[in-house]
């Protein structure tokens, strides 16, 4: 009697901490990118229930069968080994399997990694996602506007984002738009991304970047087309222009809130692309300049990552 009363109070106990629970934000898409992904993890977690059931069905039907029984002394079970069926059966199953869901990841990788179906034809808005110790920095180059730590996009347009560090390296993630990717010191990498539904979701540096990684994170909101041509016209009007000093002082290890910008920095220290690959965002004026304007960037994040550490320890 007392087993079944502790066996009920835990299951009601689970259904109470059961109900404060939300949805995965993985598994709640709101972009096509992220609709993807969350297909293949629902294939995976599919294919691994029916492996569990597959195997302990015949758990209790080999220990149900061949238990211990009123059988002969000298009875011995039918002997298996070396039989080609059975061979055949556990070898080929687990291969199938691996070829299954290899041809699923494989293909859901390539469609990720291009522009989301349906937006080929259309041109993706350019956003520059550039981090730091420990803020994001959005750069809309054709608007000519740039956020610190929270970012406004449009619905149902292709979203392209351009993803650099100014730091240690970084993951870039939207959970419920797309996947992560790397956001790396003198190179850029590309993610395609697209929002179907208008609403605010969580995005995030998803790799440890030091002791003020738990709060890099930024805001986004999705809206339709014509509410965030308002919203740039705004802060085009409204917002103080990004100076180049400013912009230093906004590198500087540290926390803070949403910042809005009209200009971008990338009009005097460009992304690391192009003639500029391979050159931590130097200069316009020439590749001299740039490379002085590169090295000195650097020793000056050197010296304040050193006192960063130091304070720190």
């Amino acid at each position: 009697m007392k087993m079944k009363w502790a066996f009920f109070s835990f299951v009601i106990t689970c259904m109470f901490a059961l109900t404060g629970c939300e949805p995965l934000m993985v598994l709640d898409p709101k972009g096509p990118q992220a609709e993807t992904q969350a297909n293949v993890i629902w294939i995976s977690i599919a294919t691994m229930a029916i492996i569990v059931i597959a195997v302990f069905t015949l758990l209790i039907f080999v220990v149900t069968k061949y238990r211990a029984s009123k059988q002969s002394n000298d009875y011995e079970p039918p002997h298996i080994e070396g039989h080609p069926v059975v061979e055949s059966i556990i070898v080929g199953i687990p291969v199938i399997i691996i070829i299954f869901l290899s041809i699923v990841t494989v293909k859901s990788t390539y469609e990720v990694e291009a522009t989301p179906k349906g937006y080929e034809d259309h041109k993706p808005l350019t956003i520059y996602a550039s981090s730091s110790d420990w803020k994001w920095h959005f750069s809309y180059p054709e608007e000519n506007i740039e956020t610190v730590n929270y970012l406004y996009i449009p619905t149902n347009r292709a979203l392209e984002f351009k993803l650099y560090s100014y730091g240690p390296i970084t993951s870039f993630w939207i959970p419920q738009l797309g996947g992560q990717k790397y956001a790396m010191s003198d190179m850029v990498t590309t993610l395609h991304l697209a929002a179907s539904v208008p609403g605010e979701y969580m995005g995030r540096n998803a790799n440890f970047s030091g002791k003020g990684f738990a709060e890099n994170t930024f805001q986004v909101k999705a809206m339709p087309q014509k509410e965030f041509d308002k919203w740039v016209e705004e802060v085009k009007a409204t917002a103080e222009p990004l100076t180049e000093n400013k912009f230093n002082e906004l590198l500087e290890p540290g926390h803070l809130g949403q910042l809005t910008f009209s200009g971008t920095h990338l009009t005097f220290l460009p992304a690391p692309e192009g003639e500029y690959g391979g050159h931590h965002h130097g200069s316009t004026d020439s590749d001299e300049g740039s490379k002085q304007h590169h090295d000195e960037h650097a020793q000056n994040r050197q010296d304040s990552h050193e006192k960063t550490e130091k304070h720190h320890h």
